[in-house]
């Protein structure tokens, strides 16, 4: 297997409109330390959220679909810095910030392989039954990076600032993969979840990359040839 080469990210490799930034973050490398334990997850598969007023065409799948709010503010901010969400009043969910700053742009990592830091990583993922599944879906990986909402929500990615007893670093491959598959978001309801917005990226072949499933009303949507304005 050849060596793979990464670079720290920069504020300018993140500026793009966030279904432009997620197929870059493919292979990249996320390393976290929280509470004195480091782990290093190689990035499989990830998926592109816009702000209202970016891009082409609404995203009506996005947390920044109506505009800024305490919830979503980080998406606002600087390119570079992880909006870590809550899921289903359960799970911490983890995106990378992309646009410029006042445009709101995420990529959600869906997925990963854990690289370093194996051994932590199952103490917090103590159901995980392989390697394989440590970071296989959004709660998951935000799992065993040990990111949590709400105390790490803004967590700079790209200086490594500490922030509430955490690091994070962000590190890209030096040469982007020649290959990337792309598709539906998975469980994102309505057109939003159909292939009017292909913007799941993934590591075509790996492991570790999460099922797709359908959303509430998205297999539908397909199936209608709904458009974003219909």
């Amino acid at each position: 297997m050849v060596q793979e080469r990464w670079r720290a990210a920069t504020r300018a490799d993140l500026e793009g409109l966030a279904s432009e930034v997620a197929p870059r973050l493919l292979g990249a490398r996320l390393t976290t330390v929280v509470g004195g334990e480091t782990v290093a997850v190689r990035i499989t598969e990830v998926e592109a959220y816009h702000g209202r007023g970016t891009g082409p065409v609404p995203d009506p799948g996005s947390h920044a679909r109506m505009g800024p709010t305490a919830r979503n503010a980080t998406m606002w901010g600087e390119p570079g810095h992880l909006y870590v969400y809550l899921s289903h009043g359960i799970h911490s969910c983890v995106n990378v910030v992309s646009g410029p700053e006042g445009v709101a742009g995420g990529c959600l990592l869906r997925a990963g392989e854990v690289i370093e830091g194996v051994d932590a990583a199952f103490r917090r993922r103590p159901a995980a039954r392989s390697v394989r599944d440590l970071a296989r879906g959004p709660g998951r990986f935000g799992d065993a990076i040990g990111l949590r909402h709400p105390v790490h929500d803004g967590i700079d990615a790209v200086t490594g600032a500490p922030w509430h007893g955490a690091v994070a670093r962000l590190e890209l491959l030096a040469t982007p993969l020649a290959e990337v598959a792309a598709g539906p978001r998975v469980g994102v309801a309505g057109v939003a979840g159909t292939e009017v917005f292909p913007w799941r990226f993934w590591v075509p072949g790996d492991p570790t990359v999460s099922a797709f499933r359908w959303g509430r009303g998205a297999r539908e949507a397909s199936v209608a040839g709904l458009s974003p304005h219909s």
